[in-house]
């Protein structure tokens, strides 16, 4: 594969079996960011190839190429420090996610919520014409701790597309918010 940044190392993770569980019920549902490509995946397989030993790669649909957006700059796309983890710590292919916001203080690790709940906390703290659009990179899948895998969100800042037209901002926007509520809706 060309692309190193659809290719993940999974070689750190303890439970990795339980890392690939959780990671498929978030195919096509969280946009992948490639930056050395300046794309965004959004019709795209994860597979597990045995002769890439713990590895995980991400495809992208070779007959959807409308669905790869093109000129997407490494300045747009900043991480969160939000992640999504699974609501029942032992069982990660349960349908239910939790987001763990930060608190203010900097002693705690912060709470977790519903995703849903989550999200809608998250953009009643944006302007209406800037909303929370999460997307994965290179890295994000991790583990919260030696039991719990969790993905890192990454988010798109639309001011920053020099490259894209208006209506490409738009279609950007529109794609990464219906994935979302799409994953949203699934729990």
């Amino acid at each position: 594969m060309e692309n190193k940044d659809l290719v993940w190392d999974l070689d750190v993770f303890k439970k990795r079996q339980r890392a690939q569980d959780f990671v498929m019920g978030f195919e096509n549902q969280l946009c992948v960011y490639s930056g050395s490509v300046e794309q965004l995946y959004t019709n795209y397989n994860i597979f597990f190839p045995k002769e890439e030993n713990r590895k995980l790669v991400i495809l992208p649909n070779p007959y959807a190429h409308h669905d790869t957006l093109q000129g997407i700059i490494e300045d747009a796309v900043r991480p969160t420090g939000l992640f999504i983890v699974p609501a029942d710590k032992n069982d990660v292919e349960s349908k239910r996610l939790n987001i763990i916001l930060p608190l203010r203080t900097a002693s705690a690790k912060g709470r977790a919520v519903p995703l849903e709940v989550g999200l809608n906390l998250i953009n009643q703290k944006r302007p209406a014409d800037k909303p929370f659009l999460p997307v994965l990179v290179k890295g994000d899948l991790r583990e919260l701790n030696a039991e719990t895998p969790c993905l890192h969100l990454h988010m798109i800042n639309l001011v920053h597309l020099p490259k894209l037209s208006a209506i490409e901002v738009k279609d950007i926007e529109r794609v990464v918010l219906e994935r979302l509520e799409s994953l949203a809706a699934r729990r």
